[in-house]
C-alpha cells in the first residue's frame, strides 16, 4: 500500500513538473517584444520583474476584472464566484488542487469564446484608468536602471499575457511572459496551454527565455514579492525581495538576497485591507480565465 502511494505520489511530480515546463515553454514562446527598442548594450544579462505587489500595488487581474464589470462584461456574483478560492489561499494560506481546478474551470468557461482584440482594447484603457497610479516607483526606478545599463527588462506574472504586455509597453520594458491559453480565430478556445504561470513555471518560463534570447542567468537579476516565486529567484544571478512577504523575507536573508520595501503604513493598509476583504480575491480564478494567449500558426 505504501509503494502504491509513493508511485502515485511520484507520478503526480512528475505530471506536475510536466505542466510546468510546458508552461514556462508557451510563455517563452508567446512574449512579445516591442520592435522599436534598440539592440541592448548588454545582451546577455535581463532583469526579471514579478508585478503584482513587486511593481504595482495590489493584483493586476483584479483592477482589470473591476474595469471588466464596469464594461459589464460579468456581475459582482461573477467576481465572487471567481475570487473564493484566491480568498481562501488569501486567508488560510493554503490552496488545494481542487480549488485550483474549479477556479480554473469557473473562469475559463467565462472567457471561452470572448474576441481577444476586444479584450486588449479594454486592457488598454483599464491600464490608464485603475493600474497606472498603482506602479511602485521604487520598483520602476530599479527596472529603469537596468534599461539604462543596456539590459533588457521583462515582467514575469501569472497574469494574462496580453495584460501583462499592456504594462510593459505602458513602462517601456522590453516585453512579458506570463499565464498562455489557446486562440482560435481571434477568440479563446477556454483552454489553457500548461497552466497558470506561477511557482515554478515561472522559472522554467525565464530558463526557456534565456535560452531563446542567448542571456546568461548568472549575469540576471529577479524581483519578487512572494515566496512563491523562490524557484525564478534562485534561477538567477541576483536576486531581490520586494515588499516581501514574511516566507520570502526569511527565504532572503538566509540566502543573502536584497530586500527592498516600498510600502508605508497607509499604503499598506490601501492594498491589504481590501485584499482580505477579496478585493484582489478574483486574481486566482479570474487570471487562470483571461489567461494569456499562443495563436496557432
Amino acid at each position: 500500500m505504501t509503494s502504491l502511494i509513493q508511485r502515485r505520489r511520484r507520478r503526480r511530480q512528475r505530471d506536475d513538473e510536466v505542466r510546468h515546463v510546458l508552461a514556462g515553454a508557451a510563455s517563452a514562446a508567446a512574449a512579445d517584444v516591442e520592435a522599436a527598442l534598440a539592440v541592448p548594450a548588454d545582451p546577455t544579462a535581463a532583469a526579471f520583474f514579478d508585478v503584482d505587489n513587486t511593481m504595482m500595488m495590489g493584483a493586476s487581474i483584479y483592477h482589470f476584472a473591476k474595469g471588466m464589470a464596469a464594461r459589464k462584461y460579468f456581475t459582482t456574483g461573477d467576481l465572487a464566484k471567481f475570487g473564493w478560492q484566491q480568498l481562501k489561499f488569501r486567508v488560510s494560506g493554503a490552496e488545494t488542487q481542487n480549488d485550483m481546478v474549479q477556479a480554473r474551470e469557473a473562469a475559463l468557461a467565462f472567457v471561452a469564446g470572448r474576441d481577444v482584440s476586444k479584450i486588449i482594447r479594454h486592457g488598454e484603457e483599464i491600464y490608464d484608468e485603475l493600474m497606472a497610479g498603482r506602479i511602485w516607483s521604487g520598483t520602476r526606478a530599479l527596472a529603469q536602471s537596468h534599461l539604462d545599463a543596456g539590459q533588457r527588462v521583462w515582467l514575469v506574472t501569472a497574469t494574462p499575457v496580453e495584460l501583462a504586455t499592456i504594462i510593459a509597453k505602458r513602462l517601456g520594458l522590453t516585453g512579458a511572459l506570463g499565464t498562455v491559453s489557446e486562440v482560435e480565430n481571434g477568440c479563446y478556445t477556454g483552454r489553457l496551454v500548461g497552466e497558470p504561470l506561477h511557482g515554478p513555471a515561472k522559472a522554467e518560463a525565464v530558463r526557456a527565455l534565456a535560452l531563446r534570447e542567448g542571456l546568461d542567468l548568472a549575469r540576471c537579476t529577479a524581483y519578487s514579492d512572494s515566496s512563491n516565486d523562490v524557484p525564478m529567484l534562485s534561477a538567477v544571478g541576483k536576486a531581490f525581495a520586494i515588499n516581501p512577504d514574511s516566507d520570502l523575507r526569511r527565504v532572503a536573508r538566509e540566502n543573502g538576497w536584497e530586500i527592498r520595501d516600498y510600502r508605508t503604513a497607509r499604503k499598506a493598509a490601501k492594498v491589504g485591507v481590501p485584499a482580505l476583504l477579496g478585493a484582489g480575491a478574483v486574481a486566482g480564478g479570474f487570471a487562470a480565465g483571461i489567461a494569456l494567449r499562443r495563436k496557432r500558426r
